[in-house]
């Protein structure tokens, strides 16, 4: 039985397992994984007939995520992987019904960058689509982090990461004129770190 989970979802984000058993992306076909990496996140969609993209700005990540579509899903095709930055997605408007950001916008080197990563992936989504996010945040640790500027700061992991905090998602959902289709969610790593998961609906 642990096989044939692990076979059937891969290394998956488990929110984006949660999602995925909630049937949330159940109408959902063309999906993008605006940072790929190796394609943990679309085993999935690879075996299941979504039409799945992917950009990474790592050339070695696109060249292993296109082997893998090749072997999950042959008619998928490899020239939906592409080197791209996050901010700069080079699809058309309207294109995607889900686009998944795992562990990507923490990423970012300003709030500037932060909210240019954002408009491109919201640009990209079909009106009533989906955005998956999870990323590090200051919600449980405030007292915690160093603000190292712009919007940086160093974690208690040693780390420096872009971080957010609640008010700041919730003013992004309104500017976008979003729905929370799930409640803003945080896991505390032993207050070494936390990551959130924000799931968007594009009204």
């Amino acid at each position: 039985m642990q096989s044939d989970i692990q076979q059937l979802y891969g290394n998956i984000d488990i929110y984006l397992f949660d999602q995925l058993l909630k049937g949330t992306y159940g109408k959902c076909k063309k999906v993008l994984d605006a940072g790929c990496g190796g394609g943990r996140n679309i085993v999935y969609f690879l075996r299941n007939g979504y039409e799945v993209y992917g950009i990474d700005p790592n050339p070695d990540a696109i060249s292993a995520v296109r082997q893998l579509s090749e072997t999950q899903s042959p008619t998928n095709s490899k020239e939906n992987f592409v080197v791209s930055s996050a901010e700069n997605l080079p699809f058309d408007d309207s294109y995607f019904d889900l686009v998944i950001s795992s562990a990507v916008l923490h990423f970012a080197k300003s709030p500037d960058h932060f909210h240019d990563m954002i408009h491109s992936m919201w640009r990209v989504l079909k009106p009533g689509g989906y955005l998956f996010a999870r990323l590090a945040s200051d919600i449980g640790i405030e007292t915690l982090v160093q603000d190292m500027g712009n919007g940086r700061y160093l974690l208690p992991d040693g780390s420096e990461r872009f971080l957010v905090n609640q008010q700041l998602l919730l003013q992004y959902t309104e500017s976008l004129n979003a729905r929370l289709h799930e409640p803003i969610k945080t896991t505390n790593v032993q207050n070494l770190r936390c990551m959130t998961t924000w799931c968007l609906q594009k009204v």
